[in-house]
């Protein structure tokens, strides 16, 4: 679905804002992973998370962030599966490897890895949401505090 070309634009500096902001304060073997990773992935906007959501669209919602951060406040209707259990857990939790799994964390990195593991474990229908949290409260959507 289409946002309009003013939507896309600001989408897209977004994205720019976040990425600067984020390699800033990471490693650049870690920056070449998720470069790597996003290579492989797909990646879907807050906006579009949010029009699913606005539609009644069946997917689950895993903010794969530390247990403290998302204690600390989370997208409304995600699931936690944190970031060091996500592999060993999500054929447990998720055993259909069709589910349409969102996953998203701080700022979209750790959420690119997660969602290309999760191709190589086979599951086929898995985004992650671009700048993460991050972008989701700059955009003003719905977040639950705890």
């Amino acid at each position: 679905m289409s946002n309009g070309a003013g939507a896309d634009a600001v989408d897209s500096a977004l994205r720019e804002f976040y990425a600067t902001l984020a390699s800033m304060k990471h490693s650049p073997g870690f920056l070449a992973l998720v470069e790597e990773a996003k290579k492989n992935i797909r990646e879907c906007t807050v906006r579009e998370v949010k029009e699913r959501f606005d539609r009644g669209e069946k997917f689950q919602l895993v903010d794969v962030r530390e247990d403290h951060e998302f204690a600390q406040d989370h997208v409304t209707g995600a699931r936690h599966i944190g970031r060091g259990v996500l592999e060993r857990d999500i054929e447990t939790l998720l055993p259909d490897k069709d589910t349409s799994i969102v996953l998203y964390c701080g700022g979209g990195f750790r959420s690119a890895l997660a969602a290309d593991n999760l191709r190589k474990m086979g599951y086929r229908n898995v985004c992650s949401m671009d700048g993460g949290i991050r972008a989701w409260r700059e955009a003003g959507f719905p977040i639950k505090r705890t």
